[in-house]
């Protein structure tokens, strides 16, 4: 949907192919049959999304998307979660974190300075033994000072455990600024995880909360359901541009004929095959899906999508807990630190003030949702002994209901009453669970160590195909909406400029980088390349 809005701003002929329904991950997920009375259908999603305030790219196309009322379109239905709660089992009191930090903290940004702020954030939020919120402050500071070089040459190399020196380490230091930038954020499994990646999402963090760099607050989420609040006013806006949609069209195939795509073998909603041909084609598939079209023919003509075919995903799926009474856990995200599914949640009816549930969805009984991330299918839980792919529906909702009470009712207090449960909704996306044979539909692409070297650029080697996702090289090295919306800019710009167009390419917002930095950057670059570690590399790990 980028790519359309980017071209048919500048005049191309756009039709846009989707199988299913418009937003991929993004969408909402309506509960079929489940409004009465004139409400809509219960809202149900994917899982809940996070735009974070270091996001330039996408906020760029939410305000150029009109919504009745917004002056800045889409983008006024932005709202912030102003806390995260750091959940602990065992007994332990949970940690309600504010998001925002006092102006003025840091006006410069010198190295002895930000290792003592850090180290101070870490300590106090986490509450960290002091060596060991030191060491993480070092190691921060040692990525921040990294050149680009070093980056991709180095530490895109080693595992974010090893740069983190998480061995020896207590469980909070493993658990909190270990696994929860990798199996949170991106799912990806953090014995292998890049430190390029994961230390680039934990840099833009930081910078955000200073106030670096940001287009707005860290944590912000939609305050109506996604479809409601964005993908629907965008369908709208597109076809007001001029923009043509063939949903329930599945793209079967692409034909190669003397370097170039001729056509797209498509299937229509009654099951009909036909060729459609263009002069030019964005090919906006996630990875799992889009390796099936690349054929052989393509492979041939651009032997680089071999290797971004092999890429890595991994599943991070959506549970809906849908209650009678308000469930507001905090006023913004939740991560269950000990949690062996590794689980995040937010409660949604906090930030719908548009909206109340039992005004608006389902029979008239639902109050609020608690959207739950499943993000680690794998790792046995704590009530079955199993993961969560060898389990029924039913039984994952008593095992993240279980998961969740281990940390949010362990205190002495009930937090989260089962008893007020009325209802659950498991992304469609997941089948068979429970069975042989468990899909997921909707797999996220992940970042192990090396995996930036096999993700392709938006141009291809075909002078007429383009690619645009999550998996495409972008500044937001992760798996994101972000990363999906400059990958469209970026591959729309290439193909502006095949077309030899003269429309003004679209803007792809680079990084920020704090100028007090840049020069120790410089050195750093120089020391790489002799192969020498970074000036704040205390015990280095080995330079590739």
């Amino acid at each position: 949907m980028t790519a359309a809005h980017e071209l048919a701003e500048r005049g191309f002929s756009v039709t846009l192919y989707e199988r299913r329904a418009l937003g991929g991950k993004s969408r909402s997920v309506p509960v079929p049959g489940t409004g009465r009375g004139g409400r809509r259908d219960l809202p149900g999603e994917h899982g809940f999304r996070i735009f974070f305030g270091f996001y330039q790219d996408l906020p760029d196309t939410l305000r150029r998307i009109p919504f009745p009322g917004n002056r800045n379109g889409v983008h006024d239905n932005l709202v912030p979660g102003t806390e995260l709660l750091t959940s602990l089992s065992g007994g332990r009191e949970d940690l309600r974190i504010p998001l925002t930090l006092p102006d003025g903290l840091l006006a410069q940004l010198t190295p002895a300075d930000l290792l003592r702020q850090v180290r101070a954030l870490v300590e106090t939020a986490f509450r960290l033994p002091p060596h060991e919120a030191a060491v993480f402050a070092q190691r921060m500071l040692v990525y921040l000072t990294s050149c680009e070089e070093r980056r991709l040459g180095q530490w895109e190399h080693t595992t974010w455990p090893d740069f983190l020196q998480a061995q020896g380490k207590s469980e909070d230091y493993r658990r909190i600024l270990v696994h929860g930038l990798t199996r949170v954020l991106s799912s990806t499994k953090t014995d292998t995880a890049s430190a390029h990646t994961a230390g680039l999402v934990a840099e833009r963090v930081l910078f955000n909360l200073l106030g670096r760099g940001a287009e707005g607050p860290l944590d912000r989420v939609l305050n109506l359901p996604t479809n409601e609040a964005w993908i629907d006013p965008w369908e709208r806006h597109l076809r007001d541009l001029g923009v043509e949609f063939r949903l329930g069209w599945e793209v079967r195939d692409l034909v190669v004929d003397r370097g170039r795509i001729s056509a797209v073998r498509t299937r229509d909603p009654q099951g009909r095959e036909a060729a459609v041909s263009a002069d030019f084609y964005v090919c906006a598939l996630p990875v799992d899906h889009a390796r099936h079209v690349w054929n052989a023919d393509l492979l041939a003509a651009d032997p680089r999508l071999r290797e971004a075919a092999t890429l890595d995903t991994e599943w991070m799926t959506g549970l809906m807990l849908y209650f009678d009474r308000p469930t507001p856990l905090v006023h913004g995200h939740a991560y269950y630190v000990h949690a062996p599914w590794a689980l995040t949640s937010i409660s949604q009816a906090a930030f719908w003030p548009g909206r109340d549930f039992r005004d608006d969805y389902g029979d008239g009984t639902v109050a609020d949702c608690v959207s739950v991330i499943i993000s680690d299918w794998d790792e046995p839980g704590v009530l079955f002994g199993r993961p969560a792919k060898e389990l029924t529906g039913e039984q994952v909702v008593q095992e993240v209901l279980a998961q969740l009470k281990q940390h949010l009712d362990d205190s002495g207090r009930t937090v989260l009453d089962e008893s007020s449960l009325v209802t659950w909704f498991l992304d469609p996306g997941v089948s068979g669970i429970g069975g042989p044979n468990p899909v997921n539909a909707d797999e996220l692409v992940v970042h192990p160590v090396g995996s930036w070297h096999r993700r392709p650029t938006a141009r291809t080697a075909v002078p007429n195909l383009f690619l645009a996702g999550d998996y495409v090289q972008a500044p937001i090295n992760g798996a994101s909406m972000e990363a999906a919306n400059s990958a469209a800019r970026t591959a729309v710009n290439a193909l502006l400029d095949e077309a030899g167009s003269s429309a003004p390419r679209a803007v792809v917002h680079k990084l920020y980088r704090a100028p007090e930095f840049e020069l120790i950057k410089t050195e750093d670059s120089l020391q790489y390349r002799l192969g020498l570690p970074n000036a704040f590399d205390l015990v280095p790990l080995p330079v590739r």
